[in-house]
């Protein structure tokens, strides 16, 4: 980065102090053209015949892209020839550019053409040959809000707050349903009662009261006389419950087991066939239900158990027990973090609604160039004559004296450069000034280096090319500091910046202000990713505050 850097800085010095030749005349067309239109831009040297020229083959003179590179005239006269190079450039916005410099090689030794700026102009709409309308009158325009976000925002949070509060009372039921009882006959009688509590059939949910009380029987029967009564239909259930009774040496008459029978049948016309039992048949079916399931449990043999047997019971209940209460926690565990889940997904969707999808990522997960934007600036100066600024990070200083070449180093009096980042980084700062010695052969007449701005400003580019930027567009306007009234030149526009390791293209917003005192030479550029908000809020409040100290002659 630094080799880069130096690339850089020894670009602006060369453009700036060291005259060269007229070895190229630089012309073009015209100066303005409209939209799409076709700028001649002509390159011309006159060298000897032995003489090797080299035009370069660009896809883009700055913002203007090449659409037709011409063959080369060559003209001789008397010993020497010359070379007339010409392109073809257009442009499709409106708006005013820089042509910048660039080099051509003669004999290997490169000589920069003149930059020249050009306007593109929008085509005038022909006003005769259209139908003309008087201008409206002013519509006052309804004030935009964001209410219905909130409300939806409120609407989701509300309703979450609903199936939380569902949810759990459905887990709270459900553990009241799973409670152990002591006893089969405890539990059926139990859950006889709570379905009387309910009140389904007085409200029309007479599907809903058989299959639940059909349910709570054979239940009953499959844990007190073990036969897999749930998943036997009514006619096998019957004919297990006769063969167990017969086993176990129960005692069942004849009118409990029809008595069963015709409610367990009843049952099935009313879930299968949607039939509608009058109300004193559901109540007598209710009751019939109650007497099978006391009288089954009277008629079950009484075992009594050994000590043996009992403690076996005991441990098993215990481990049941201890099962039930693991299986509790695990469930209270997945409530909690669904409830939490759900909570965060409702708060997070609400955000996003109201304040949009970069601001909960910017906000949650953070970005670069938001923690420098909220940071804890730093006002200083850099560089002689001085540079005074508001920055996010302190600039490092940069040695350059020892890559530039001594034949430089002798015009400059001072030099001093600073920066913060790189190219590859989200955000790049870089703070240089120069201030040159006279002439000492002038003696006391000696004048001061005049700075050409503009050709600074394209050596800066250049050297951005230099470093990777391709397709740059170029936007030029004039600069004055807020307090001194130091005025300058401001170039900014994007370039690509391709990463050749991992094979992307990033677009990247630079901007540079290059002000040039007698004798010195100021220059700040700022490089970051475009479309990045708070980088632009960043490059704003930097420009915004600098202030520059005058040279001192």
């Amino acid at each position: 980065m630094k080799i880069k850097l130096y690339s850089l800085v020894l670009l602006l010095f060369t453009a700036t102090v060291f005259a060269q030749q007229k070895q190229v005349l630089t012309s073009i067309d015209t100066t303005k053209n409209k939209i799409g239109a076709e700028f001649k831009l002509t390159f011309k040297t006159s060298v000897d015949t032995a003489s090797k020229v080299v035009f370069p083959k660009l896809r883009n003179f700055g913002a203007l892209e090449v659409i037709q590179s011409y063959p080369i005239d060559t003209i001789k006269k008397n010993d020497r020839y010359e070379l007339v190079k010409k392109y073809g450039l257009t442009q499709f916005d409106s708006g005013r550019y820089t042509i910048p410099s660039v080099k051509i090689l003669i004999n290997n030794k490169a000589f920069l053409s003149d930059s020249i700026k050009v306007e593109v102009a929008n085509v005038k709409v022909d006003t005769l040959r259209q139908k003309m309308y008087d201008i409206k009158d002013i519509v006052p325009a309804n004030e935009s809000s964001d209410w219905w976000k909130y409300l939806l925002g409120l609407l989701l949070i509300a309703g979450l707050g609903a199936f939380v509060y569902w949810f759990l009372k459905k887990r709270q039921k459900a553990k009241i349903e799973e409670e152990i009882y002591k006893t089969p006959i405890e539990k059926a009688t139990t859950l006889l009662n709570n379905l009387e509590k309910k009140e389904l059939w007085q409200h029309g949910e007479v599907k809903e009261y058989y299959s639940e009380l059909t349910n709570i029987v054979r239940n009953y029967i499959e844990e007190a006389i073990e036969i897999p009564a749930m998943e036997s239909t009514t006619s096998e259930l019957i004919e297990g419950l006769k063969v167990a009774s017969q086993k176990k040496k129960m005692k069942l008459s004849k009118e409990t087991i029809d008595n069963l029978f015709v409610v367990l049948k009843q049952a099935d016309l009313v879930k299968f066939a949607k039939s509608k039992p009058m109300d004193f048949e559901i109540t007598e079916d209710r009751k019939k239900i109650e007497r099978a399931i006391v009288t089954l449990d009277k008629a079950i043999p009484v075992i009594v158990e050994t000590e043996d047997e009992m403690l076996l019971n005991e441990m098993q209940r215990q481990e049941q027990l201890k099962r039930e209460l693991e299986k509790r926690r695990k469930k209270r565990i997945v409530t909690t973090v669904v409830s939490v889940l759900l909570l965060l997904f409702s708060v997070t969707t609400f955000f996003v609604v109201t304040k949009g999808f970069d601001y909960v990522v910017d906000n949650i997960l953070g970005h670069p160039s938001k923690e420098l934007l909220e940071g804890e600036w730093i006002t200083s100066e850099y560089g002689n004559p001085s540079i005074r600024m508001n920055t996010p990070k302190v600039l490092t200083r940069t040695d350059l004296t020892k890559v530039l070449p001594k034949n430089g180093l002798a015009l400059i009096k001072d030099m001093q450069s600073f920066t913060y980042g790189s190219l590859a980084d989200n955000f790049y700062i870089m703070v240089s000034t120069l201030q040159y010695k006279k002439d000492s052969s002038a003696g006391e007449q000696a004048e001061q280096p005049q700075i050409d701005l503009a050709k600074s400003l394209d050596s800066a580019l250049q050297a951005l090319e230099a470093q990777g930027a391709q397709n740059m567009i170029v936007k030029q306007e004039e600069f004055e500091t807020n307090e001194g009234g130091i005025k300058g030149i401001k170039g900014y526009g994007t370039f690509s910046k391709i990463d050749g390791e991992n094979q992307s293209s990033a677009k990247l917003y630079y901007e540079t202000l290059i002000f040039g005192q007698e004798g010195g030479l100021q220059q700040i550029i700022i490089v970051h990713e475009e479309g990045d908000k708070y980088a632009n809020e960043i490059s704003e409040k930097i420009l915004n505050s600098v202030e520059l100290q005058k040279a001192q002659q």
